[in-house]
């Protein structure tokens, strides 16, 4: 039988504690959580490793390394609202909920959406999930003191960048065609600053794309 609670304590020390992250909550927490319930059964024992690992319809849970440093960059504090877009099945808001006091989770994918669901009411019953368009994020719930991305984007859509209120972060990876920056940005009035955080590749969340002109 796989013992997930030593691959769940190597991937911390291997994989988070040597990167940075130093804030012992998220350490806490992703000891505690059971990734493997959060992949195909058939990947189970796979999901430590440091890798995205595919989830189906062409999306993936972002290795552990890139989620705890992009969380990391948002220095959460215990009473702040959190948006986590592209949520997946459900890992990144689970250690959202464990970190903020109020955490809206965003997923496109039915499928995906589904499994959220049924993690979530076990794991983290105060997560609201709202299946939606990636890109449009929660305005209802809005503002936000920090939002996260799951997942690699090319640009930061303005229906996000309004869900900040005064001072808050969105953590992101920003690029294309498998490179990146983890990027955070913070907002200051109508401007939205940004400043890298990490160099890092994520598979790329759907909708994020520049649209592309041409010339003729």
């Amino acid at each position: 039988m796989t013992d997930f609670a030593r691959l769940r304590r190597a991937m911390v020390d291997g994989q988070v504690r040597v990167n940075d992250v130093t804030d012992p909550r998220i350490i806490d927490a992703m000891l505690d959580i059971p990734r493997e319930r959060f992949v195909p059964a058939s990947r189970a024992g796979l999901a430590y490793i440091d890798e995205d690992l595919p989830l189906g319809s062409g999306r993936y849970l972002i290795e552990p390394m890139v989620l705890a440093k992009l969380v990391h960059a948002l220095a959460l504090s215990p009473n702040d609202r959190v948006l986590d877009v592209g949520c997946a099945t459900g890992y990144g808001a689970v250690l959202l909920s464990r970190l903020a006091g109020r955490v809206v989770a965003v997923e496109e994918e039915p499928a995906l959406a589904s499994a959220a669901r049924r993690f979530l009411a076990e794991l983290a019953p105060d997560v609201s999930l709202i299946v939606g368009p990636l890109t449009a994020g929660a305005p209802g719930e809005r503002p936000f003191d920090a939002i996260l991305v799951e997942g690699s984007i090319e640009t930061v859509p303005e229906a996000l960048a309004r869900q900040l209120k005064e001072g808050g972060r969105l953590a992101a990876v920003i690029g294309s065609g498998g490179m990146g920056r983890a990027t955070l940005h913070v907002r200051t009035g109508r401007v939205l600053s940004q400043r890298p955080v990490f160099d890092a590749a994520s598979p790329p969340l759907p909708g994020f794309a520049v649209p592309r002109q041409f010339v003729f």
